[in-house]
């Protein structure tokens, strides 16, 4: 037996607390498409409680790093009222993982940067003085220069310095 139909709703502020977003949040997710309400009761917002897989999956998209506009293009043409299947979930899912992956290989840059130096020609530490005497890697672009190129895994020099492999 099913639960009575106001069982089935939460108010925005139980949403909210079972989801871990703000009200201001899943207010600004529901102007934006992304989730719906189910109407009101009384004078407040609710929603089926498949919003909460919803939810879970716009947290998961933008701990991947994926905007509000790409998140919206992922649930497109999915129905509002229900949650993310788990076909959904893998067919959307899988082009993340490129992206995932690169982000693992920019830490990993990122983590060995920090005993040693981190390319922005900061000339701060030892190493720029021997490396990066004439801040040369602001020839290179705006940024840590050799985290960037060596984060998208391509052989490169940064002004005619190879990288350093470690």
């Amino acid at each position: 037996m099913s639960p009575p139909a106001q069982q089935q709703h939460l108010s925005i502020g139980k949403v909210a607390a079972r989801s871990g977003f703000a009200v201001s949040a899943i207010r600004h997710y529901e102007e934006l498409g992304l989730v719906r309400s189910a109407g009101r009761s009384g004078h407040q917002r609710v929603f089926d409680r498949s919003v909460l897989r919803r939810l879970a999956f716009i947290a998961a998209a933008r701990n991947v790093g994926l905007s509000l506009a790409e998140i919206g293009k992922s649930l497109e043409g999915m129905p509002l009222d229900t949650a993310p299947t788990p076909a959904d979930w893998r067919r959307i899912s899988g082009p993340w993982k490129a992206r995932v992956d690169a982000r693992i290989r920019e830490l990993n840059v990122l983590r060995r940067s920090l005993d040693d130096c981190i390319g922005c020609g900061c000339l701060s530490m030892k190493t720029c003085a021997v490396l990066n005497p004439q801040d040369e890697a602001a020839d290179g672009g705006p940024g840590s220069r050799w985290i960037i190129t060596a984060a998208d895994g391509a052989k490169k020099t940064t002004v005619g310095r190879p990288l350093r492999a470690q």
